[in-house]
């Protein structure tokens, strides 16, 4: 007899129906997997035996094959357990085979029969509401699938109680949709004394979407200031919160299906590697860039980054996605996110103190600046100095100002932008391409005049100079300008970054 039952694969954050197909015949006792599988699918045998010897029920003296069905498909992960015992439980008939029929099923199995949480099952739940079935899942992971759509969910703790459950001796509780955590409460913007330019950039940045980088000498509040953006941010909405949620239930991060509508906030450290940074490994993991994803991802300490590392960022600026690109598999992962970086203007980081500055100033400035490359600064809209805060500042008072203040003029051109956003097909400013650039970041006479004259003298790439454009597109939304005026276009060129003189 066979038995087949329906389950997943992952790649990317694309969920593939596989079919698990159990066939128990005559011939020498032996349990065998195929259909490309990795080392901790081929393992699961061994945790379906011990989870059916748990429960009183020992395998046949027979053959067993399990094919995972389509065979080309890579498969890879814990959660073929549970689908791989439903279909050698009903080729053994302990289960009706046609009643699993309407049923997706994910999970991984302990040696106790217990069904443990494993990574995906969101986009499980979203598979299993595109073909119209229901889905079979970890208890914990209830609250997590129910998010995907109304669509009937079996979350059972252990395999007993789910064999029960299925030929109606024992009722298991529907889940619950998990909570919806607002935003937390990070470091106000009262907290930075003085910074008023930078701290007006990160205004900027925060309407548009755009990437900032602050240069200043070590203490001067770069972290300070890049942990505020979080703050004046606006929250997600919940289509977004779906879809950073997809990437933290791939990456295996989304606890009790607690769906938040904070925006992400990465801060990898500075030796990170290019597939921790990126995505990638054995088994492909979305990265730090990916689980930035609609949220910040914030480089400190820039040039300590490994070159290749930070120019492998340069395709997901652009394009925001990334392709990792494996000898058995092709994965895209979604990373739109915001770049705000942080760095010294030298390795000894006081280049502007003659009294503090070391005895290569300032021919290590340009040595150290030189290790991130031209096109990946070039990505970056926002360059901004910040400047040493002195005693006397900090003995000041706090700012009236702070982030509730900021993140109300941010949410309103934010506003703006989503009037466009059925024109544009751009969440932000930052997003402005093509036609849709043309028509809304076009500024007018005089501004088209000081833009020509400044391309030309700060040698504007093409990139710059479109990125300039949509600087200079949210600089007028926050001041609720419906065109792009001469002093927008200004203010925009004070943040771009001038190329070096022959």
């Amino acid at each position: 007899m066979v038995a087949l039952v329906k389950t997943v694969a992952y790649l990317g954050l694309e969920a593939r129906g596989v079919e698990v197909q159990c066939s128990v015949a005559p011939g020498l006792p032996n349990f065998n997997i195929v259909g490309l599988a990795d080392k901790a699918v081929g393992e699961s045998k061994e945790r379906v035996r011990a989870a059916l010897a748990g429960m009183g029920l020992a395998l046949p003296p027979k053959r067993i094959t399990i094919n995972l069905s389509p065979a080309d498909l890579p498969k890879e992960g814990s959660h073929y357990d549970l689908p791989i015992a439903l279909a050698l439980l009903a080729a053994m008939g302990v289960t009706d085979a046609e009643q699993l029929c309407d049923w997706i099923a994910v999970g991984e199995l302990a040696l106790d029969a217990r069904i443990v949480p494993s990574p995906g099952v969101l986009l499980a739940a979203i598979h299993a509401s595109e073909a119209d079935v229901g889905l079979i899942c970890p208890r914990a992971q209830g609250s997590e699938a129910r998010w995907a759509s109304d669509i009937p969910v079996c979350a059972a703790p252990d395999l007993t109680s789910l064999l029960n459950h299925l030929k109606g001796t024992q009722r298991l509780p529907d889940p619950e949709p998990g909570l919806v955590d607002e935003p937390g409460i990070g470091p106000d913007l009262k907290q930075v004394k003085g910074q008023e330019t930078a701290k007006r950039a990160l205004e900027i940045a925060a309407a548009g979407g755009h990437n900032l980088l602050m240069v200043g000498p070590p203490g001067a509040g770069k972290s300070l200031l890049a942990s505020c953006l979080p703050g004046i941010l606006p929250p997600l909405t919940p289509p977004e919160a779906l879809e950073v949620s997809m990437v933290q239930s791939v990456a295996g991060t989304l606890e009790d299906g607690r769906i938040s509508r904070a925006r992400p906030f990465r801060a990898p450290h500075h030796s990170a590697s290019m597939a921790a940074l990126t995505g990638g490994g054995l088994r492909v993991k979305p990265g730090e860039v990916s689980l930035a994803h609609l949220g910040v991802l914030f480089l400190d300490e820039l040039p300590e980054f490994q070159r290749a590392v930070l120019d492998s960022l340069r395709q997901p600026l652009e394009t925001g996605k990334v392709d990792v690109a494996r000898a058995n598999a092709h994965v895209t992962f979604p990373a739109n996110v915001q770049l705000v970086a942080a760095m010294n203007p030298c390795r000894c980081g006081h280049l502007g103190d003659a009294a503090l500055a070391c005895s290569r100033a300032p021919r290590c400035a340009a040595d150290y600046q030189s290790k991130v490359s031209g096109p990946m600064l070039d990505r970056i809209d926002l360059h901004v100095e910040v400047d040493p805060v002195s005693a006397m500042d900090l003995a000041l008072p706090p700012p009236a100002e702070g982030s509730a203040e900021v993140a109300a003029r941010v949410l309103k051109a934010r506003a703006i932008q989503t009037g466009r956003a059925e024109q544009t097909r751009a969440r932000t400013n930052a997003d402005l391409q093509g036609d849709a650039l043309e028509k809304f970041a076009t500024p007018d006479e005089p501004g088209r005049q000081l833009l020509m004259q400044a391309a030309s003298a700060m040698r504007l790439s093409a990139r710059g100079y479109t990125r300039m454009l949509r600087v200079a597109r949210t600089i007028a939304d926050l001041a609720g300008m419906e065109t792009v005026g001469r002093i927008h276009i200004a203010e925009a060129l004070s943040y771009r970054r001038h190329a070096p003189r022959a």
